[in-house]
C-alpha cells in the first residue's frame, strides 16, 4: 500500500476539493488512461485494488503508471468514544483527486484489453471515470 515515508505534519485538515485539475490532466507516459470526472478522495487501498485488477487483466503484459499518490492522512476516532478529547489518530492515507485528473496510464497492450482492464480498475474506485486514448500524431 502506498503512503509517504515522512511527512511534515502528522494530521491534516479535511479541506474541500475545488476546481478542475490543471496538472496531470493529459496522458504523459502511456497510450491509454483512466481520467476522473468528479472530485473525490481516493484511498490507498482503493488505488491498490484498482492496480491489482488492472495488472491481472493485462496478464502482466505492458506497463502501468499510477499518476496519483495518497499523501493526505485521514484521522478517525474509535467507535463509541465521547465527544471532545482531541482529534483521532491517522488511520488511512488518501489522494485528493480533482475532475480531469489522469489516475492510471497503461501502454503495450491492445485497445480492447486496455479498455476492459481500465473498466475493471474503475469499478474499484469511488468516482466516475472515463477512458482516454492518445491521439496518433
Amino acid at each position: 500500500m502506498m503512503q509517504p515515508k515522512k511527512t511534515k505534519f502528522r494530521k491534516a485538515h479535511k479541506g474541500r476539493i475545488h476546481g478542475v485539475a490543471s496538472s496531470g490532466a493529459t496522458l504523459a507516459f502511456g497510450q491509454f488512461g483512466l481520467k476522473a470526472t468528479e472530485p473525490e478522495r481516493v484511498t490507498a487501498r482503493q488505488i491498490e485494488a484498482a492496480r491489482r485488477a488492472l495488472t491481472r487483466h493485462m496478464k502482466r503484459a505492458g506497463r502501468v503508471w499510477i499518476r496519483v499518490f495518497p499523501d493526505v492522512p485521514v484521522s478517525k476516532k474509535p467507535a463509541e468514544v465521547r465527544m471532545g478529547s482531541g482529534k483521532g489518530t491517522p488511520e488511512l492515507w488518501v489522494a485528493r483527486v480533482k475532475p480531469g485528473r489522469v489516475i492510471f496510464e497503461i501502454d503495450g497492450v491492445a485497445v480492447q484489453i486496455a479498455r476492459e482492464a481500465l473498466s475493471l480498475a474503475a469499478a474499484k474506485l469511488p468516482i466516475k471515470t472515463r477512458f482516454v486514448e492518445r491521439i496518433a500524431e
